[in-house]
């Protein structure tokens, strides 16, 4: 077997209408279709990384702790959403706070250089904005 790009990325939701009113309202982006409560779109760009993170990785990226605090929900997933530059990550973030989410940190830029703000979204992923600068240059010039 040999993938060669993520075709799809769904999360499980259990409030339907809360997770369609984030994705929409708070994260900006649209959806096409709708069977039953199942709401897609197919004009969202692909995936440009896929991963396993251990939970004591992420903790440590949101919380500077390998342990996850134990009074916020535990993550299943993450998935990050790129903005178009930097100052794009802080703007989303006092949106989405002025929106009454809480962020888990504000935007900070990581040793690698993306510069990103987490929060948890309504079904408990753990969702970031970011901005990648190799994402957004040639193949060769990637850190």
């Amino acid at each position: 077997m040999r993938v060669v790009f993520v075709a799809g990325f769904s999360p499980i939701v259990r409030d339907a209408v809360a997770s369609r009113t984030f994705y929409r309202d708070a994260v900006g982006l649209s959806f096409e279709g709708e069977v039953g409560e199942y709401t897609f779109t197919e004009k969202l760009g692909g995936v440009k990384h896929f991963g396993l993170w251990p939970l004591s990785e992420a903790a440590q990226a949101c919380f500077g702790t390998a342990e996850w605090p134990s009074d916020i929900t535990v993550p299943q997933a993450t998935v990050e959403f790129e903005v178009e530059d930097v100052e794009a990550v802080s703007a989303a973030a006092q949106e989405l706070e002025a929106r009454g989410y809480r962020l888990l940190h504000r935007a900070r830029t990581e040793p690698w250089t993306q510069t990103i703000t987490h929060l948890l979204s309504p079904e408990g992923l753990l969702v970031g904005v970011c901005y990648t600068p190799w994402f957004h240059e040639r193949r060769d010039d990637r850190p």
